[in-house]
């Protein structure tokens, strides 16, 4: 297989002070909660949008949550991913679960890490659990969108091969051969799109007067947008395709997330009795 975009050259180290290095991933993070944070604090402020113009909480207490949702976030994606997607191997070395500088997050078990944090932060402000989710559905599209951007950095989680003319060549490819740029794939949709079709919902329509009605809208995208982009990116070394077909881990912890959403939305718009 020939041809191919050639991978730009960007350095995966963001930069260094010394022996102190911090990398676009870390920063991916950083970025997708700061500016989760600033967005999710417009639209607390905006109170004719919540159900009985009330917001889950007081705008400048998602400044205290963002403390939250970094422990919910790495403490759940860490957990998810030794859980999910490597036990065998933490099982026979345990020191490396927290081996956090040797990679190994799962966007599954960081999106439970700060769904729980957001429920246990909501309780303590008095507010609806619910509606706290829809803020969270709302904002959480901008750390995917990063989070799939440094994954890119990385040259990591690349898709299968392809003869496409935007296959990109990896330089961690022991085959190097164009490939599916998956990670961008997950950005445009899970981040970007997703982030459109939330936005036109909280903003123009009155999705917010219905809690549950936005966080299931980013389940029900979230879901189908994994699973179609499992179809070009390659699984996981450690565990490859489920059942000796084409299923993925990917596929398999993305289906409860679009169940979930479907039975959101459904109870969110279901009429009162």
């Amino acid at each position: 297989m020939e041809g191919g975009v050639p991978f730009p050259n960007i350095d995966p180290v963001a930069f260094a002070i010394g022996p102190f290095v911090v990398r676009w991933y870390a920063l991916a993070y950083l970025g997708g909660v700061l500016l989760g944070a600033a967005y999710g604090a417009t639209l607390l402020a905006r109170h004719a949008l919540w159900r009985d113009n009330r917001a889950p909480f007081p705008p400048p207490a998602i400044w205290d949550f963002a403390f939250w949702a970094v422990l919910g976030i790495v403490l759940g994606g860490r957990l998810g991913y030794v859980l999910f997607y490597n036990l065998p191997h933490y099982l026979s070395d345990p020191a490396q679960i927290i081996a956090l500088w040797d990679g190994g997050m799962s966007y599954h078990g960081g999106m439970l890490g700060i769904m729980l944090a957001m429920a246990l932060f909501t309780r303590h402000h008095k507010g609806s659990i619910l509606s706290a989710m829809d803020l969270l559905g709302a904002i959480g599209t901008i750390g995917l969108f990063l989070g799939r951007i440094a994954n890119f950095i990385n040259a990591e989680l690349y898709g299968a091969p392809t003869t496409l003319p935007w296959g990109v060549v990896f330089p961690t490819d022991p085959d190097q051969v164009p490939r599916h740029p998956s990670q961008l794939y997950e950005a445009a949709l899970e981040g970007l799109l997703l982030f459109a079709m939330l936005r036109f919902a909280t903003n123009h329509t009155r999705a917010l007067k219905h809690p549950g009605l936005v966080a299931g809208l980013f389940g029900i995208g979230y879901g189908v947008s994994r699973i179609l982009v499992e179809f070009f990116r390659l699984p996981d070394i450690q565990i490859g395709y489920l059942f000796g077909g084409w299923l993925t881990m990917g596929m398999v912890l993305s289906l409860p997330v679009l169940l979930a959403g479907i039975a959101l939305v459904y109870c969110s718009l279901r009429p009162a009795r």
